[in-house]
């Protein structure tokens, strides 16, 4: 992880002109994220998809005559160390922007940091919507944030499925409020509210009041703002109360493989921006290929985390490829503008525009079914 040569150019000048993260013969982009704390599925799965992706780009002679060097740093989701590795990248490796940084809360310590250096944010990690809100020419998004997707689940469980009394069950945490303002949000505009909400701590092992709770109001949806540890603590709480009735919905942030195959998680509903896939699933040549490079590599299946890290690479390299030999932050930008009807290899779309900057509008509906997630419906859009 040495560093590159260079000065700080910020957004203007060009190459020749020393525009930090770039030499004539090298692009240098760079990562904090989890490799060792609680989200280290999403962080070493994220990474690795991003090496395979890079790794094949470089051996095919990188972009216009560059190669990409990766440098990635482990936070061990903890923020004075995602700080720390910040500063490293920016003021040391001089990346030219900072790619999959992983949680919402390191997200929003480090941004303003970053863009007062010129370093763009591409991709995070992150279903905050900090991540796109209030706009900034340097954020891009390439996943589903939160509120959105819960605005999208709501209306879809009220409208197709006729529930009628949603409730919340939340982290007592930004994460978990954004849950709820989407619940509330939407509910609103259908002329109907939350009929009851709970709250907890992350480190909550005991779900028996507030699954009570949510029995006696009578609940026929809930939108979960947990992640996998709780999510199955509070179906396992509501199994063994014989409550089986409602619809328990939840996000990205507890989309596992962990809760599709703990008991309790059967029938548990998950609105995520890319679906798993399984080893005994129906492939395509572009996506076996991912498939058996990953393996061949890390020694293990390509999670979602892999998925979206492997886009996030193809999309940066569009992106310089669209910006041209004459590489700044300016012309990243605008490369990443242009992308506007992008298919992944997955079969999902992705577009920005110099007025949205979040290059994802649907989500899929998912269920586990006998131990794995099926896909209902694709393309919920929001």
């Amino acid at each position: 992880m040495g560093c590159t040569g260079g000065d700080d150019a910020g957004s203007s000048g060009s190459a020749a002109t020393e525009v930090r993260g770039v030499t004539d013969t090298e692009i240098v982009l760079g990562s904090y994220t989890d490799l060792s704390g609680p989200v280290a599925v999403w962080g070493v799965g994220g990474t690795n998809g991003a090496r395979l992706r890079f790794d094949q780009a470089n051996a095919e002679g990188g972009v216009h005559g560059r190669l990409i060097r990766f440098v990635v740093e482990d936070t061990a989701y903890q923020l004075p160390k995602a700080i720390q590795a910040a500063n490293k990248l920016i003021n040391r490796d001089k990346v030219l922007a900072m790619l999959l940084a992983v949680g919402t809360p390191m997200n929003n310590a480090i941004m303003p940091q970053q863009f007062e250096a010129g370093v763009p944010n591409l991709f995070p990690i992150s279903g905050g919507r900090q991540m796109l809100e209030p706009f900034h020419p340097m954020k891009f998004t390439q996943r589903g944030i939160y509120y959105d997707e819960v605005r999208a689940a709501v209306r879809h469980f009220v409208e197709n499925e006729g529930k009628q009394r949603v409730c919340v069950i939340h982290h007592d945490s930004d994460y978990g409020q954004e849950i709820v303002d989407a619940a509330e949000d939407q509910l609103a505009a259908m002329g109907l509210q939350v009929a009851a909400r709970t709250a907890h701590k992350p480190t909550e092992s005991e779900f028996t009041a507030a699954v009570l709770r949510l029995r006696e109001a009578e609940c026929d949806m809930v939108a979960m703002a947990t992640v996998h540890r709780d999510t199955i603590l509070v179906l396992d709480t509501a199994r063994k109360m014989g409550w089986d009735g409602g619809a328990w919905v939840g996000n990205n942030a507890a989309y596992g493989q962990v809760v599709a195959e703990h008991e309790s998680g059967e029938g548990y509903y998950a609105f995520v921006h890319m679906a798993k896939i399984y080893p005994d699933d129906e492939k395509s040549p572009a996506v076996q290929a991912f498939w058996d490079q990953y393996v061949a590599m890390y020694g293990d299946e390509p999670g979602v985390a892999a998925m979206e890290g492997y886009r996030a690479a193809d999309l940066a390299l569009l992106a310089l490829e669209n910006a041209g030999r004459d590489l700044t932050v300016d012309t990243l930008l605008k490369g990443l503008e242009a992308i506007t009807d992008y298919t992944d290899i997955f079969g999902y779309r992705v577009s920005f525009s110099a007025e949205r900057h979040g290059g994802v509008r649907e989500s899929i509906l998912s269920q586990v079914r006998s131990g794995r997630f099926v896909v209902l419906a694709e393309a919920v859009s929001y």
